[in-house]
């Protein structure tokens, strides 16, 4: 019972210091005064400036199509990767599969400046298209890990009963590997999403003033200190990110009760 009651203490106090934050920043966009330090009155003003500024949607827009293109392309790689991985045979197979895994352990100003001497050295100008290179090129060891994961579980005797029965090597791929594996590849989007949705540090390495992101604009924003307005955008994403992550949940389970059936 005693370590029972340690354990419910040791959650309690770790969704405190983690929940804490985010519920006052709610509240504080809220709020009438531009103060952060008392809460006067509710208002909702700060979101009317909000949505009334043109350039905080143009970077909501930018970061929008940066991380829809990114996780799509690195869903497309990623997958594929994934599957040589676990399906082929070849010389340096365990190299492979931990050289895949390096762009989530070296640190991101690392990689932005690498990004950066990489594009300056083949002299393509920054903008969207270095975004989403260097996006894709994170998220891709996401979506892999998820689906690599997914692989290893799978049961082959289903692959190759569909395979004693006739079917091809493209069909039982589209239609027994992919809607089996699915649920990984949604939950490993969802992830690269949001990683690509919040990052910052490789963004400004490789961006240019015309394809700023939401990040990249709360970070130059808060030089001047926290007010309100940034408050009520950081809700805003944060809506955004919980709206992602519900549907996505939700599409993992449909997927995996449909793969039971």
């Amino acid at each position: 019972m005693k370590k029972i009651k340690w354990s419910m203490l040791y959650i309690v106090i770790i969704l405190f210091i983690t929940y804490l934050p985010l519920f006052l920043v709610v509240l504080f966009s809220f709020n009438e005064s531009k103060l952060t330090v008392e809460f006067t009155s509710f208002s909702l003003n700060w979101y009317k400036q909000l949505f009334s500024n043109g350039e905080l949607r143009e970077a909501l827009i930018n970061s929008l199509i940066l991380g829809g293109v990114s996780v799509l392309v690195s869903a497309v790689i990623g997958t594929l990767g994934a599957i040589g991985l676990v399906r082929a045979n070849f010389k340096f197979k365990g190299i492979f599969e931990y050289l895949t895994n390096v762009p989530i352990m070296v640190p991101e100003i690392i990689l932005g400046m690498v990004f950066m001497a990489f594009f300056s050295l083949i002299k393509l100008p920054f903008g969207m298209v270095t975004l989403v290179i260097a996006h894709t090129s994170f998220c891709i060891p996401y979506i892999l890990m998820t689906v690599r994961a997914r692989l290893v579980s799978i049961d082959k005797s289903l692959e190759e009963a569909a395979y004693d029965l006739g079917a091809s090597q493209k069909r039982i791929f589209f239609d027994i590997t992919v809607p089996l594996i699915m649920p990984a590849i949604i939950s490993g989007c969802i992830l690269a999403f949001a990683m690509s949705f919040d990052d910052v540090v490789i963004s400004i390495f490789v961006n240019s003033p015309k394809s700023n992101t939401l990040p990249i604009k709360i970070y130059t924003q808060l030089k001047t200190g926290v007010t309100p307005e940034i408050n009520a955008l950081c809700t805003v994403i944060l809506i955004v990110v919980i709206f992602i992550l519900v549907f996505g949940e939700i599409l993992v389970t449909k997927k995996d009760k449909q793969n039971l059936m």
